[in-house]
């Protein structure tokens, strides 16, 4: 007589799951590991700190009174335009280029958390992009005002409503950076992702006027027009016809862009296949 022996015990192959911390110091690793990310940095903040050297030597407007605050000089349109373009270009990259390369099948069979790595790359992408804006910024408005020195016309950044054109201008650079991320999660091709990009943040605010209520409105919930008014450092004329944003409404629209193409990022990864 025969007996069955009892069949082995079988451990699972899965280990437990990834902490964030270290889905974050791999999506840095990814990030840094491209050649073309510290170039395309360092070529940045120099095209933007050079922009307000320019705009600054260019500026013949003479000085009437107290010194006042050249928002104009300090952040050009020019320079800040093309920080939107790259900040918003680098953060749809760093998930486009893994849809591409099929890479992305890789990432989420080791780690089958999809919204928790769409998070990490949030992260490491608003960290870069807040340290490349801080820098831009405070460069820009540091040789503005040592070029205005000369004419007597420089501001110090205590001067009223100097530190918020600052602050939002820093923070312009990782505001675009996760709606581009958000956006390359959504369409998941470059050509679309870069074209949608530079239509919302770029050429959308241009459509609009602040003439008419509904128009204004619509201006005024974009990212471009919101950094605009927060860099100016005058309150609206009450006799102007025109309807302006509030500084508190600009910075939640600050908030909100991010917040909401993220999470809506999150949502559709994790119901949609690779």
């Amino acid at each position: 007589m025969t007996t069955l022996a009892p069949a082995p015990r079988t451990t699972s192959a899965a280990g437990p799951p990834a902490r964030f911390r270290d889905l974050f110091a791999a999506e840095w690793i990814k990030t840094r590991s491209l050649r073309s990310t510290p170039w395309t940095i360092a070529l940045t903040v120099l095209f933007v700190i050079g922009s307000a050297a320019v705009a600054t030597m260019t500026d013949d407007a003479p000085g009437s009174g107290p010194a006042g605050f050249r928002h104009y000089d300090a952040y050009p349109p020019a320079g800040y335009w093309t920080l939107i373009l790259i900040a918003s270009s680098m953060g749809a990259l760093g998930v486009v280029s893994e849809y591409g390369s099929g890479l992305i099948r890789v990432t989420t069979v080791a780690v089958p958390a999809r919204g928790s790595v769409v998070l990490a790359k949030a992260a490491v992408t608003a960290a870069l992009w807040t340290a490349v804006g801080t820098i831009a910024s405070l460069g820009s408005f540091l040789v503005s005002q040592a070029l205005l020195a000369g004419r007597h016309a420089a501001v110090p950044i205590t001067h009223p409503g100097v530190f918020r054109a600052v602050a939002a201008s820093a923070l312009l650079a990782p505001v675009c950076a996760l709606v581009g991320l958000g956006l390359g999660v959504l369409l998941r091709h470059a050509a679309a992702t870069m074209v949608t990009g530079v239509f919302v943040l770029l050429m959308l605010p241009t459509m609009f006027s602040e003439s008419d209520r509904w128009s204004a409105d619509v201006k005024h919930a974009l990212v471009s027009a919101a950094w605009k008014r927060l860099i100016e450092t005058w309150e609206p004329d009450p006799a102007s016809l025109a309807y302006t944003a509030t500084v508190s409404g600009s910075w939640i629209v600050y908030a909100l862009w991010p917040l909401l193409t993220v999470a809506l990022a999150v949502l559709v990864v994790r119901r949609r296949d690779v």
